[in-house]
């Protein structure tokens, strides 16, 4: 499935007020799974950190985690980057509306971009499985990090993310040109490419991955299939999302054997 026409479409609903954007944001971080699993890492991070605090949200998209981490602390310096300029370019008119002026959105190739000892973190979420070239940005990462900074991935993993369970299947999300890591593999990457400590956990375990396919799959494929789905999405959300809320948390609160997910973490 093509997955950035139907972001393309939600962003055309809710970019119409700035109230309907920040709605936006909340709704992503109460439906997404991986925003609770990034949440939680993130607030355990920021508890080591005072006010003085350099961040990269690497391959940012529509700026939601760079206006989560903006709005939880307005004295982090946060640079958001993608190589989408039509994103860039709306993310920067939204956040200066909004009156962050800790917050810079910029047109960066993460497989070049540098700028040596720079942050004290690096966010990298639904990034790398879009990357061939996944050990020249982790090489990167490290090289714009301060020392003891810390990156943290959330990413496929190779046990059925993108919704992969066989060798005759095919992603979910057209865009991915890998299916997932394998959780060992990625924790050697990062270790070689300037990471002296690498930490690797899976997410979406059976609670999540049936959160994700009330929550993301069955209603994205419908919208995919007819526009006309926005009438319905809202009243399918209301039956649906307690359901997935439950199921979230325990995700969250649990430990996993496997999962379709991996939440990585690596300090330089």
């Amino acid at each position: 499935m093509q997955y950035d026409p139907i972001k393309r479409s939600l962003g055309e609903v809710f970019n119409k007020s700035p109230f309907l954007r920040k709605t936006f944001y909340r709704l992503l971080d109460l439906l997404l799974l991986r925003a609770w699993h990034i949440h939680k890492e993130l607030r355990q991070w920021g508890k080591l950190y005072g006010d003085n605090a350099n961040i990269l949200d690497a391959g940012s998209g529509f700026g939601q985690y760079t206006y989560w981490l903006a709005s939880r602390n307005k004295n982090w310096k946060i640079y958001a980057v993608d190589v989408k300029e039509e994103q860039v370019s709306d993310c920067n008119a939204f956040f200066h509306k909004a009156g962050y002026k800790n917050v810079q959105f910029g047109i960066e190739d993460l497989t070049k971009y540098q700028s040596p000892s720079t942050y004290d973190l690096v966010v990298c979420v639904d990034v790398m499985e879009h990357i061939l070239e996944d050990e020249q940005v982790f090489r990167n990462y490290s090289a714009s990090l301060k020392s003891g900074g810390m990156l943290v991935i959330s990413t496929p993993s190779d046990k059925g993310g993108s919704d992969v369970h066989g060798d005759d299947q095919q992603s979910f999300i057209e865009e991915h040109v890998r299916d997932g890591y394998n959780i060992d593999d990625i924790k050697a990457k990062l270790l070689r490419n300037g990471f002296s400590r690498a930490e690797a956990k899976y997410s979406y375990g059976t609670p999540g991955k049936i959160s994700w396919r009330l929550s993301m799959k069955y209603p994205i494929s419908a919208l995919g299939y007819t526009k006309a789905f926005f009438v319905v999405l809202p009243f399918y959300y209301l039956l649906f999302y307690p359901v997935c809320f439950v199921l979230n948390y325990f995700d969250v609160n649990m430990t996993h054997p496997t999962g379709t997910g991996l939440i990585v973490k690596a300090w330089k």
